[in-house]
This record gives C-alpha cells, structure tokens and sequence, in this order.
C-alpha cells in the first residue's frame, strides 16, 4: 500500500514497475490527469477524490483494478470505455458526469462485474468470489501500510523519487515501533499496578 494523500501533488510521476503495490492513495491532492499509473499492473484500489482531475483516462492497463474512488473532481463527461472491466466498486460522486442522461445505466452496462456504483448497490449482482468462498476485502489487510512519508512528494520534485527508499525502511520502522509500544504498555501496567497496591487496604496479620 502506498498513501500519498494530502501531499500538494499535482503530477502522477513516472516509475518502473511495481509489481507488488495493490493500493493507492492519492486523495486530496491537486492532480490533474490521470497518468503514469502502468507501472502498477497489479494495483487493486485506487482513490483519486478530491483533485482536479476532468477526464476519466489511462485506467486500461489496471486490469486487476477493483475499486475506483474519484468522488469530487471536475469530470463533466464519463467515457465508460476508459474503465477497466474489472471494477466492482466506482465512485464519481460530486462530478457533474453523474447528471448526464442515462448515466448510471451506461455506467452499468460498461462495467460487468460491478456491484456498487455511487455509493448505491447494483441490483442483481453478486460477487463471484463470495459465492466461491473468496474474499475481495480492503487491501489494507493485505499489504503492510506505508504510512506517511518522511519527507513531503511535492509538485518541485517527482513524488516518487524517494518511494523505495521509503518501502526498503518501513519494515524495521514498524518493527522499531512496535518494540516502543510494547515497553510502554509494560510500563503503564507496572504504574497500574502500583497504583492498586497503594489503594489496597493492608492485609490483616
């Protein structure tokens, strides 16, 4: 997983392949076009809310692509061809192509396995995988998170430039942190625990 959110992005950079990222944010950035996302073949969610983005584009190559966020971003027209077949969620809430005419029917019509549309669920769909005892949930259980970064990918330098650094040191960071955690909570139970014995009344001899 890779959060980019909030970064003041307004440019998809360029990178080779991961093939190992299966979701994406980018919400609440300033981009503009969707582009460069190839590199991600294998990418399962991806959240684009909140941008400046106009035109739905360059999302064939996510064919493994199964939720599409991008609610609140300056789309006035939907090409429903420029969506992968592969989505089962879309969200295009606060744009102006969800009042064209026929919109959620062509939006339907495009998208065969799609079973949530706006929020909205599609009627007479269902999930092949959960009637095959699969599971399609969050790909936040299934990637560790990268939480921010420690420096911010802004609009002055490619914002991926420093993204495998940041992957190589995420494992010990997390092992680092949950050591820290755990002596915490280790100390805050012998607090309690004095704390209890001070309260406790002396035992009778």
């Amino acid at each position: 997983t890779i959060r980019l959110d909030r970064e003041n992005i307004n440019a998809i950079g360029r990178l080779q392949s991961l093939q190992d990222i299966h979701s994406l944010y980018l919400q609440q950035n300033q981009i503009e076009k969707i582009e460069n996302l190839s590199c991600f073949p294998n990418l399962r969610f991806l959240s684009l809310a909140g941008n400046r983005i106009r035109r739905v584009e360059n999302l064939q190559p996510l064919q493994h692509l199964r939720v599409l966020d991008l609610s609140h971003n300056r789309i006035q027209t939907l090409d429903p061809a420029e969506l992968p077949h592969s989505l089962r969620l879309l969200d295009l809430t606060g744009n102006e192509c969800t009042h064209q005419q026929g919109y959620r029917e062509l939006v339907v019509g495009a998208l065969p396995h799609l079973l949530h549309l706006d929020a909205q669920p599609v009627h007479g769909r269902v999930d092949e995988e959960e009637e095959e005892g699969g599971s399609c949930s969050s790909e936040d259980e299934d990637d560790e998170l990268l939480s921010a970064p420690s420096s911010p990918f802004t609009a002055g330098k490619d914002f991926f430039a420093d993204l495998h650094q940041e992957l190589a040191g995420h494992s010990e960071r997390r092992r680092r942190e949950a050591l820290e955690e755990h002596q915490t909570r280790l100390e805050k139970l012998e607090e309690l625990r004095e704390r209890r014995d001070l309260l406790l009344p002396p035992v009778p001899l």
